[in-house]
């Protein structure tokens, strides 16, 4: 099939369920029949990657978990035409003893379905996240923050990016260097930036954030020479914290989760300037109290608690070590 410049594609999403042990026989078979493009949803490597990973989240979504319980899934992709269905019917006359489940979708589904949920919010008192997609609206003062997030990153309207908005709002004076500590989208660096503050470096451990940062730093006027994204761990990476360590900050960051605030803090303290202000949430409602005495041990006065649908975050400077 030919498409002109612009004409999109319809498909048939077809869908069977399985176990994870079934999945290799299923793949071969489908191998066998013509079928490419397969993609594999185990519930067993799903597990294995929450257990293995737990230091970069307290919470998962229970919708979540409750979608791949006792399940695995292959699913691969037909045109949605006539040769597409009976392509479709000739599959399920070779795997009789598998249910194919089929749902029609177009290219634009995939695109751009997921935008419609996303639209503009105002934060604070002095800035409203606006979706590059979206028109701004009358903002009454307010400065825009425009912002592109993918798939992959929020857009701002999450409790934690809240509060740390809020409390950057706050914070920002003018002038100052900022370290944000789990940049993703940007969103944290380009509102400080917007707010009237000097320069901001951050760092992510996800490979894609800093393009994505960087892109959407663009989209606000802002360049490299007030932001640079990096990657990397900060908790590892003796580079990245040798980079870091070059300098002291008027401001810190930290939206990520409880476990990396607990073993970054100590950093933090160090790279705090004397009168510097540190901002870490990312902390479920159960690691809150865990996290607060961690931050005091290591020398932080927590100067305000916000807490946002059992999510917290702490505004902190610097005080005395508890003994």
């Amino acid at each position: 099939m030919i498409l002109k410049a612009g004409q999109k594609m319809d498909w048939l999403e077809i869908t069977i369920n399985t176990k994870s042990d079934e999945i290799e026989r299923l793949c071969d078979k489908l191998d066998e029949l013509g079928v490419g493009g397969v993609i594999i949803e185990d519930e067993a490597e799903y597990a294995a990657f929450l257990e293995n990973n737990r230091r970069y989240w307290d919470y998962v979504d229970d919708e979540l978990l409750e979608s791949w319980k006792g399940l695995s899934r292959v699913k691969f992709y037909l045109e949605d035409s006539p040769g597409g269905r009976a392509e479709l019917e000739r599959i399920r006359r070779e795997l009789p003893d598998e249910t194919l489940l089929s749902a029609h979708v177009r290219d634009e589904d995939w695109e751009n379905n997921w935008k419609e949920f996303y639209k503009p919010v105002e934060v604070g008192k002095k800035l409203i996240i606006v979706p590059q997609w979206e028109e701004a609206p009358e903002s009454r003062g307010r400065t825009a923050l425009r912002l592109d997030p993918g798939l992959i990153f929020g857009t701002g309207t999450h409790p934690t990016t809240k509060m740390c908005l809020e409390a950057l709002e706050s914070t920002v004076k003018g002038g100052e260097t900022v370290l944000d500590l789990g940049c993703g989208s940007g969103i944290l660096a380009i509102a400080a930036l917007l707010l009237d503050a000097g320069s901001v470096k951050g760092c992510d451990i996800d490979p894609k954030a800093p393009d994505v940062a960087m892109e959407n730093a663009a989209l606000n006027g802002i360049y490299g020479d007030r932001f640079e994204a990096l990657y990397g761990d900060i908790l590892s990476d003796s580079a990245l914290q040798e980079n870091f360590g070059k300098e002291k900050y008027d401001i810190i960051t930290a939206n990520i989760v409880a476990d990396v605030i607990i073993a970054a803090c100590r950093q933090a303290f160090s790279w705090l300037a004397p009168d510097g202000t540190f901002i870490c949430s990312g902390i479920i409602g159960a690691r809150a109290d865990e996290v607060k005495t961690a931050l005091l041990t290591c020398g932080f006065t927590v100067e305000r608690e916000l807490e946002d649908s059992d999510w917290y975050c702490y505004v902190c400077t610097k005080g005395y070590a508890a003994q």
